[in-house]
């Protein structure tokens, strides 16, 4: 049976902060919607009111035309409305079968019947197309495979209403596709599908209609085939959206000495031998499929995994290898986590802790200097243009654009001359993408040397000078100039064009 669902002028507040402002409409069965709105637009929070993460400060939900007030989540997935978090909410020392049945688990008299739980959760992997066994700590799983497991779980617990929220972030092209493919089975068996996605072209192309949310406020409901991208896109900033990506500058000359030169890098059972430099103002790309190894690559340079190096200079400078990111960023080069929660910030500190953590020394001469620290966040959020309520809030507060600006200022803050971005725009909306990319372009022409690491190739192709293309731990090509286009650097990434 599917579920209508209707948001009858709800509100709610953190403290003196209003987030949503008497948001109505109707969710109609069986049809997936489209929920588009900038980061802090307040779709995560009505989606959370929804599932039973949080209650409403006014108005009313509706199911079937009845009002609900659902007192956790347990009491959402019970009437069948189930939530895939944007950021995983995963037991990283359970197996997956545990994961899928944690809180749900299925027992044979006092016992907890293990086989039973073994056997769906096969079921679950195999619907969402992950060939692993469900007896797999969660621990040893890459970002893309989590996001399967947070899909299955959800599949396991017989949802009749499911919003997904970002769904797509981590998959490469072929498990996106099995997704959109399950999507269309589920919306025939008649589950409704509320579809959170900065990816336009995947909303334009999976769903029936599009709800637009700004500034905590519902804007307009409409018919997906009725509106272009572009206008949906001018729907979610209000205004009219210019290029999203800066003119490019022209390359440095290949004569420039590089400020990062890298020789003979390999990270055990990642990336074999690989070489590349980075000159000042030069934008380069790193792209791949998921499992190519540029995380693991960069990971290794930074100290963060087993490695090796024959050559590495940093401005001109040999340098024997890096230890960690501390001694990294002692030595200029800093690293931008493509996992904003589990790497990239502290998300239970304060904003500005997590903005001065990696330049501590100079708040601390000897005693830490609060003040200065404030200072330094005011103006962090100023050039940033992080959006928040307080200055005094945990990062966990921040909608995830505004949390992945705050990281980004963090690894900024050292005064790098070498920045590595690790999916910069993964979960950030087309308005926060645009403001990002001539950041990255700013930098650049500050005489930094920018290396960005992406799954997105219009990304790539937009804003780097030269693209590195990585397959299986080995670096394939480095493609520029007009040859600098999606269909080349797929060709590679793919191995069905040679060297």
């Amino acid at each position: 049976m599917s579920l209508q669902i209707t948001f009858d002028d709800i509100t709610k507040a953190f403290g003196p902060v209003q987030v949503l402002h008497g948001v109505s409409f109707e969710v109609q069965p069986g049809t997936v919607v489209g929920l588009l709105g900038e980061n802090g637009a307040g779709k995560s929070t009505l989606m959370k009111i929804l599932s039973g993460y949080e209650q409403p400060s006014g108005g009313t939900l509706r199911i079937g035309g009845q009002p609900v007030a659902f007192a956790g989540s347990r009491e959402a997935e019970a009437a069948g409305i189930v939530l895939i978090h944007q950021e995983f909410n995963l037991a990283e020392d359970l197996s997956i079968a545990q994961n899928i049945f944690l809180g749900h688990e299925k027992k044979r008299g006092w016992l907890l019947d293990d086989a039973t739980m073994r056997a769906e959760a096969a079921q679950a992997l195999k619907l969402v197309g992950l060939d692993v066994s469900p007896d797999t700590p969660v621990r040893r799983l890459i970002v893309a495979e989590k996001q399967l497991v947070e899909i299955a779980k959800a599949l396991a617990r017989k949802a009749r209403l499911l919003v997904m929220d970002e769904p797509t972030a981590t998959l490469t092209p072929g498990e996106t596709e099995a997704l959109f493919q399950l999507m269309a089975r589920l919306k025939s068996e008649g589950v409704t599908i509320l579809y959170i996605s900065h990816k336009l072209d995947e909303v334009e192309r999976v769903t029936d209609e599009i709800v637009v949310m700004r500034d905590g406020r519902f804007v307009t409901r409409a018919p997906t085939a009725s509106v272009t991208r572009r206008e949906m896109a001018n729907l979610m900033v209000g205004r009219e959206l210019s290029d999203l990506y800066p003119a490019k500058d022209a390359p440095p000359p290949e004569t420039t000495a590089p400020l990062l030169k890298v020789q003979g890098l390999t990270v055990p059972g990642w990336a074999q031998d690989i070489g590349f430099e980075v000159r000042p103002g030069e934008i380069l790309g790193f792209a791949g499929l998921v499992g190519a190894g540029r995380t693991e690559l960069f990971e290794g340079l930074l100290g963060l995994r087993p490695h090796s190096v024959q050559r590495l200079e940093l401005a001109g400078r040999a340098v024997p290898g890096l230890r960690s990111p501390r001694d990294a960023a002692r030595h200029g080069l800093t690293y931008l986590s493509e996992d904003r929660k589990g790497k990239g910030l502290h998300v239970a500190f304060g904003l500005k802790e997590n903005l001065t953590l990696m330049a501590l020394e100079r708040y601390a001469r000897p005693w830490l200097n609060p003040a200065a620290e404030r200072a330094a966040l005011q103006q962090a959020v100023q050039d940033f243009g992080i959006r928040t309520g307080s200055l005094d809030i945990a990062a966990s507060s921040l909608s995830g654009g505004n949390q992945q600006k705050l990281a980004l200022a963090k690894v900024l803050h050292p005064d790098p001359k070498v920045i590595v971005l690790d999916e910069p725009t993964r979960g950030v909306d087309v308005g926060a993408k645009r403001d990002i990319y001539f950041q990255v372009q700013a930098l650049a022409r500050e005489g930094r040397g920018v290396i960005v690491v992406s799954s997105e190739l219009m990304e790539l192709v937009g804003l780097c000078h030269r693209v590195a293309v990585m397959r299986a731990g080995r670096l394939m090509a480095v493609v520029q100039g007009a040859q600098l286009t999606e269909e080349e650097l797929i060709a590679h990434a793919t191995g069905t064009r040679e060297h």
